[in-house]
Order: structure tokens, then C-alpha cells, then sequence
């Protein structure tokens, strides 16, 4: 047991009394682990918790409770269970547990993904929606998304020439940050040589690593202000540090509005005129959180769908091969592929599509809580309980697909299942009325970015490592991320 565990017990020990007198409910809730006093199943949740509690579920059932610390947790690990809280009940289960890292950020009233669903956030998720996720404004945006495709085939076909290995992630979340950055800012952030797309790149895991890592602080509140692990402490400083670049860059945009410079027409001068207008909830201060929000999620998601997929790929050369041929066939190697071009390639979206099983960006989505009792397959979901929806079992539940664990992209060839929130045996973007809306960016990104790269260049693993020996460990956080980064050769 850790030291801090150890502190963190003795503390509690002054509750002991209080938390074993509570008046205990008469309602039925879900059944699931028995769990220590006063710690409850902390222990069971390990550094992976979508794993274990998919584990936890196969003996507990599709819907569990799981006490963690003084925090009750219902647990949905079945498409039918998800079904319920993310569109039978959804207005129940419209609402965010924060977790104590998020609630750190500046201005976390700002965000689009962890405020209340209310007709404030309504009104950002619109002009979001409106001013960047529309068909008709990501058709307007193709040329800069080509663009921003070219620079990375163009990095990579330098690199060749050296023999180099490429970092597979880093490469694209520089080109994904720059997209996100030109969407918004109409600038880069990262250089054409990916330098400075380290620091960026450790910002972002800091925040979503420390965001998904189970935390003392949220299960004992009573605790918040030790951070007894010292996890807001990390992440504090990635928080300023985005805040100030982005800052930055508003601070030079208004200084241009004011000497009569035209506008950009990016999503700055959106949230800038927005900021003029009374009554509208935004300010200088929440546009910068909203933005972080949206670098976030769109930079380091579609990065990390587009790491798995390769290292799957590279586990599987047959399946590299037919992706390569297919698009050999349809377009050939005279021009780039174009987004026009996607809806031609069927292997590349069943490719794309099985990564997300396997690998959804974000495995429990993020967390629910619910906002009065209520009633699930005869079971009472208490008033405040979090509740997580664990989207990585749902996707290999073995009840509802075959060889639920290999990759397998020619099952999608021959299924009517999506990921646009309908179909509840895969749910990699969420669904009901908080499903992500950043989802229609990200797969056009990475359908873009994969077939870009495998049109351009053949691909082996660095001497030493082989298919069979390849880390396919997960790097738990709010964002399911490779744990060994995946390098890679490329050549003609």
C-alpha cells in the first residue's frame, strides 16, 4: 500500500463512525464488488480502469455499483445498459461529475464538454457546431485540411531519405494541433519540422492524463485541498501554460481588430464578436477555456486513433497491404488523396472504424452523474452517483462481436454499425444529446491522415521489434493513449 494511501486512511479514520451509521438506503441498486471500509474497491481499479472494470462487470454484471471512497460509481458495460443513460434517460444523465484535476483549469465555466447542459450550453455547442462542425463549413475547410495532410507526407518523405524512424503520434498531433490552430487562430503552432510539437504534445497528456488518473481527491472530498497525490500540482501549470499562448494570440488578434485589419473569419474573430455581444456568456476569459476544450479534444484524439491504427496495421502487413492496394487502385500514385476520395475506399473506413472499436479515444467517454433517482432494469441509480459508460468493453463485449479481440477491419465491410450514436454496441464518439461533436472533424482527419501515408510510403518496424513483440500497452487517462510510442520506418 502506498505511503499517501496509508496517510490518506489514518485522516479518514475520524469519519469511520459517521460512514458506517449512514442510514443505508432500502432501494436496490445495482450489485458489484464488496470493497474495503472506507476505501471501498480503489484497490480494483488499477492503472487501467477500463480494463478492470470491464473485468469487474463479466462477475457483477452489465450495470454495477462501485464504491470508490465516498464516491458511489454506476457502471454501464453493455450496449443495452448504455442505451438507457445516453438516450432512454438522457435528460437524467445530462450532467458532469468534474473530476478535481478538470474543476483546476482557469475558467472551467468556459468549457464545452463539462458544464451543465443548460441553455448556456446550448448556445456555445451551437455556435460551435454552426461555425466549425457543419458539412458545410468542414467542406469549406477541405483545402486547409489537404494542406496541412501534404506537410505531413512532406516530413515524413525527408525523414525516408535518412532512414529514420518516425514517431507515429507525435507526427500526427503536430499536424492535427495545426489544423485545430489554423481552424481557430488561422495560424500554426508547430513548426514544419515538428519541433515544438513536443511541448504541445506534453501539455495536452499532461491534462489528460492527470484528468483520467484515479485521484484521492474526488473520491474523498474532504481531502480535495492535500492533494494527496500530488496530481493537480502536475497539471496546474499545462493549464496556465496553454492559457498564456493562447492569450497570446487573442491579445494580437484584438489588437489588429482595433487598427482595422481584415478579418480572418476563423472561429477567434466567431468567439470575438460573440464577446461583443450583451448577455451572450462570453468573455475574453471563457473563450480561452472553451478554446483549450477544443484543442484538446481535436488535436490529440484523432492523433491517437491514427497511432493505433498503425501499429495495428503494421501487427497485421495483410491488412497493410489491401488498404495500400485499395487505394493504389482507386487513386494511384499521380495525386494525394483528397476527402472526395474517402467514400471510395471501403477498406480504409472498415480500418478506421475497427481501430475505434478497439481503441476508442476515450474509453469510459467522460462522466456522467445523475440528477435524481431513477430506475434502470429494476435497479435505483441514486441522485449524484457518477456514472461511466465504458465504451472500450461495450466494443469488445463478446456477445455482440465475434472474435470480439482481434483486429478484424473486413467485419465493418459487411456491418451497418456506425459511430454516429445510433447503433449502441459501438459508441467510440458517446451519443444522445453530449455525443462529441467534434466527431464529424475526426473522421475525415484520420481517414485523410492514414490513407495519405500508407498511398506515399510503405512501412516496416525498427530492427528489433516484429509484429509479435510490438507494446500494445494502454496508457490510461482521459484519452486512451499508446503507452510505448509507436515509431516506425518509412520507404518507397
Amino acid at each position: 500500500m502506498e505511503l499517501s494511501i496509508l496517510l490518506f486512511c489514518i485522516f479518514l479514520l475520524l469519519f469511520i463512525v459517521k460512514l458506517f451509521t449512514h442510514c443505508s438506503s432500502s432501494t436496490k441498486t445495482p450489485p458489484g464488488p464488496k470493497g474495503y471500509p472506507i476505501i471501498g474497491s480503489l484497490f480494483d481499479l488499477g492503472p487501467r480502469p477500463n480494463q478492470s472494470l470491464a473485468a469487474l462487470a463479466k462477475i457483477h454484471g452489465p450495470i454495477m455499483t462501485v464504491k470508490l471512497g465516498s464516491l458511489t460509481t454506476i457502471v454501464a458495460s453493455s450496449p443495452e445498459t448504455a442505451k438507457e443513460i445516453l438516450q432512454k434517460q438522457q435528460q437524467i444523465f445530462s450532467d458532469r461529475t468534474v473530476p478535481d484535476v478538470i474543476a483546476a483549469q482557469p475558467n472551467l465555466e468556459g468549457t464545452l464538454a463539462w458544464v451543465p447542459r443548460d441553455h448556456v450550453w446550448r448556445n456555445r455547442r451551437r455556435i460551435c457546431n454552426t461555425h466549425m462542425f457543419t458539412t458545410q463549413k468542414l467542406d469549406s475547410l477541405q483545402h486547409l485540411r489537404h494542406a496541412k495532410v501534404e506537410e505531413l507526407v512532406l516530413y515524413i518523405k525527408e525523414k525516408s531519405a535518412k532512414g529514420a524512424p518516425i514517431d507515429i503520434g507525435r507526427a500526427a498531433f503536430a499536424t492535427t494541433l495545426n489544423l485545430i490552430s489554423n481552424m481557430i487562430f488561422s495560424i500554426d503552432m508547430v513548426d514544419s519540422e515538428f519541433e515544438n510539437a513536443h511541448e504541445f504534445r506534453d501539455l495536452v497528456r499532461r491534462i489528460t492524463e492527470g484528468g483520467g488518473k484515479p485521484n484521492l481527491s474526488d473520491y474523498f472530498p474532504l481531502i480535495k485541498w492535500l492533494d494527496v497525490q500530488g496530481v493537480k500540482r502536475r497539471v496546474i501549470p499545462a493549464y496556465k501554460r496553454l492559457h498564456v499562448i493562447f492569450d497570446q494570440v487573442i491579445a494580437k488578434r484584438l489588437e489588429d481588430r482595433e487598427l482595422g485589419e481584415s478579418r480572418k473569419d476563423d472561429f477567434l474573430d466567431v468567439l470575438l464578436d460573440q464577446c461583443e455581444e450583451e448577455g451572450s456568456g462570453f468573455n475574453r476569459e471563457t473563450i480561452k477555456a472553451l478554446i483549450l476544450n477544443l484543442f484538446l479534444a481535436g488535436s490529440d484524439s484523432s492523433a491517437i486513433t491514427t497511432e493505433w491504427a498503425m501499429a495495428e496495421l503494421l501487427r497485421k502487413p495483410e491488412a497493410m497491404q489491401k488498404l495500400r492496394e485499395e487505394i493504389i487502385q482507386k487513386i494511384g500514385f499521380e495525386r494525394s488523396v483528397k476527402e472526395s476520395d474517402i467514400g471510395q475506399l471501403p477498406y480504409l473506413q472498415a480500418v478506421v472504424k475497427e481501430t475505434m472499436r478497439l481503441h476508442p479515444a476515450a474509453p469510459l467517454l467522460l462522466p456522467y452523474k445523475a440528477t435524481k433517482n431513477t430506475q434502470i432494469f429494476g435497479f435505483t441509480i441514486p441522485k449524484n452517483s457518477q456514472v461511466l459508460v465504458n465504451a472500450w468493453a461495450i466494443g469488445r463485449d463478446p456477445n455482440h462481436w465475434e472474435n470480439p479481440i482481434s483486429f478484424l477491419p473486413e467485419r465493418f465491410l459487411v456491418s451497418n454499425l456506425d459511430y454516429k450514436g445510433w447503433d449502441f454496441e459501438y459508441i467510440p464518439f458517446g451519443a444522445g444529446r453530449r455525443i462529441c461533436p467534434g466527431m464529424p472533424l475526426a473522421i475525415r482527419m484520420v481517414n485523410l491522415m492514414l490513407a495519405s501515408i500508407i498511398q506515399a510510403f510503405r512501412w516496416r518496424l525498427p530492427d528489433g521489434t516484429t509484429k509479435e513483440n510490438l507494446d500494445m500497452e494502454e496508457q490510461f487517462g482521459v484519452a486512451l493513449t499508446k503507452a510505448v510510442p509507436l515509431c516506425a520506418i518509412p520507404y518507397i
